[in-house]
């Protein structure tokens, strides 16, 4: 089989006005950047708002291994496969970053047969979101620190500054730096970091904001730092917020782009899954569901990161309710929750498998606690024995939710009909869809409902400097936002050793951080890593591109 890059050179993509044209965007809303991708302007908004919403389907997955388990490739081949079943479908994806591009993880435009393109421009500079927001971040620190040297009017404790400058590349040597060095004109030196781009306060609030004067104020809200005298600073306060919204203002129209088979795809936003939602723009998803009749997006990680704050945090504040959830369960991920090593998960074996179920089990007991019609999709590799198969489809059987084999990977739209069909059957049930937990709980008892509900812990414990930083947020009457849990991804529990489905347990907070502009309280349960490095062999070192300009090395 070629590779992901060989593929997606190989496509035959349509001028993107012949997208939009079949999603009845008229020319006057669409702004191309190039023949294959545009962004959609802020007029289609307002002309397609009485419109009736389509119904969307959220693609998450189980616990998985560190090699990922298909989610976006599942998400593309659904909507291709929508396509062949004659729905109208459009897809909403979250943007790649350059970091995890150049690293080990590669891109995030789906795979094989499966995928968004141009590939190559996906996977790079796209349309410039991503530079855009690391300019209206970097504005923030620049504004910070111009503040200090100019007599520091605020009394800004430079200890006690919490915002960070970022840039999206895996860059190590970056996350502990010192600034303001070289003598009196060069600013005050004080100890600082960079964050990569994904990880930004400025990329979760793009995703979550409604509309530029949304995005202005939220951008405002931003706590920045403490003073001398332990009082709050904000963007506001250093008059921040217009000039970041002006550089954000393209970035905050969604991306149009299309799959191998020419179905319409929106790609807005990335926001880290651990330090944040891990979703896709509320802007495009909002317009998806006015363009088509379904929308497939996807969220990050396994269900009890993703899928939860997808609809804890994304869907409380947007106003959606989903019709469906997919849950993408892979062999390979189920033995590996079963005990076995990573490099033989390839290789068949049903009591590896049948000891990792009740891992499948957890995750669609906590998809159907929120009152949505849940369909497993068994993404099928070359090294599935049969055995395997009907072991798994036994089991979904048994617990009483639909599932389907998926193989869009390797034969495209054509290998997700049989899911596509499960999809639709799902969506014609009535969805009672339903949160977790009431926003006005105190923070401890939303956690607390987070960790039982969904991660099968007894309890929540919490260290000194967790209910310090508690107290402070608090004070600031902010409690009543939603709780972004970040956590490990492999492991239901906050030990990523254990997998299946770990038992007699407690989730330790170590810390909180206030995302005020955002609108939410992150929950660190572990060391998150935001600023990510490079591996011994990156990525990078296979990309290259030839004197025609093919570029190469992709995947």
């Amino acid at each position: 089989m070629k590779s992901d890059i060989e593929i997606a050179q190989s496509a035959e993509m349509l001028p993107i006005s012949e997208i939009a044209n079949r999603l009845g965007v008229q020319p006057e809303e669409l702004e191309p950047y190039g023949r294959y991708k545009a962004k959609l302007s802020e007029e289609i908004f307002s002309r397609l708002s009485g419109r009736p919403d389509g119904k969307l389907v959220l693609v998450t997955a189980i616990n998985p291994t560190p090699a990922g388990e298909g989610k976006t490739t599942t998400t593309v081949g659904l909507g291709q496969a929508m396509e062949k079943i004659g729905k109208k479908a459009i897809i909403a994806l979250r943007e790649p970053s350059l970091g995890p591009v150049f690293g080990i993880k590669g891109g995030a435009a789906g795979g094989g047969y499966a995928q968004v393109v141009p590939m190559e421009d996906i996977n790079l500079h796209f349309t410039g979101d991503m530079h855009a927001i690391t300019a209206a971040n970097n504005l923030l620190c620049a504004l910070i620190d111009n503040h200090l040297q100019q007599g520091n009017e605020l009394g800004i404790d430079p200890r006690r500054i919490l915002f960070k400058r970022c840039l999206d590349m895996n860059d190590r040597a970056l996350r502990n730096v010192i600034v303001g060095l070289g003598g009196k004109v060069n600013g005050v030196p004080r100890e600082d970091g960079f964050l990569i781009t994904v990880a930004s306060e400025v990329m979760a609030i793009l995703c979550l904001a409604s509309d530029l004067e949304d995005l202005k104020k939220r951008l405002g809200e931003i706590l920045v730092a403490y003073t001398y005298g332990n009082q709050p600073v904000y963007a506001r306060d250093l008059h921040a917020s217009g000039a970041m919204t002006a550089l954000l203002k393209d970035a905050l129209k969604p991306n149009l782009v299309q799959t191998l088979e020419n179905t319409p795809a929106l790609m807005h936003g990335g926001p880290f899954a651990n330090i944040a939602h891990g979703c896709n723009s509320v802007r495009a998803t909002r317009l998806a569901l006015k363009l088509a009749d379904y929308t497939i997006t996807e969220a990050g990680f396994g269900s009890d990161l993703g899928a939860e704050k997808f609809f804890d945090i994304k869907c409380r504040y947007a106003g959606l309710a989903p019709s469906a959830v997919v849950l993408v369960a892979t062999m390979r991920a189920l033995k590996y929750n079963g005990g076995v090593p990573k490099a033989q998960t390839g290789e068949p074996n049903v009591e590896a498998l049948k000891r990792g179920l009740p891992n499948l089990a957890k995750h669609v007991e906590n998809m159907q606690k929120y009152g949505v019609p849940v369909v497993v999709a068994i993404n099928r590799f070359l090294t599935d024995s049969d055995e395997e198969v009907k072991l798994l489809s036994d089991f979904c059987a048994q617990a009483g939710c639909r599932f389907a084999l998926s193989e869009v990977f390797a034969k495209g739209g054509e290998g997700g009909v049989e899911l596509a069909k499960a999809v639709v059957e799902a969506c014609e049930q009535p969805s009672q869809f339903r949160l977790l937990y009431d926003i006005d709980l105190p923070v401890k008892e939303k956690i607390a409902e987070i960790a039982t509900e969904i991660y099968g812990a007894d309890g929540v414990n919490y260290t000194a400097a967790a209910e310090k930083r508690l107290a402070e947020i608090e004070a600031l009457g902010k409690a009543g936002l939603p709780v972004c849990m970040a956590k490990t991804q492999y492991s239901l529990s906050d030990d990523p050793s254990r997998l299946g489905r770990p038992a007699g347990f407690t989730i330790t907070v170590k810390d909180l951080r206030l995302s005020a502009g955002a609108g939410f309280i992150v929950a660190l349960t572990g060391d998150i890593m935001t600023m990510p490095g490079l591996p011994k062999a990156p990525a990078a070192h296979q990309i290259d591109v030839d004197a025609a300009g093919q570029i190469s090395g992709l995947f």
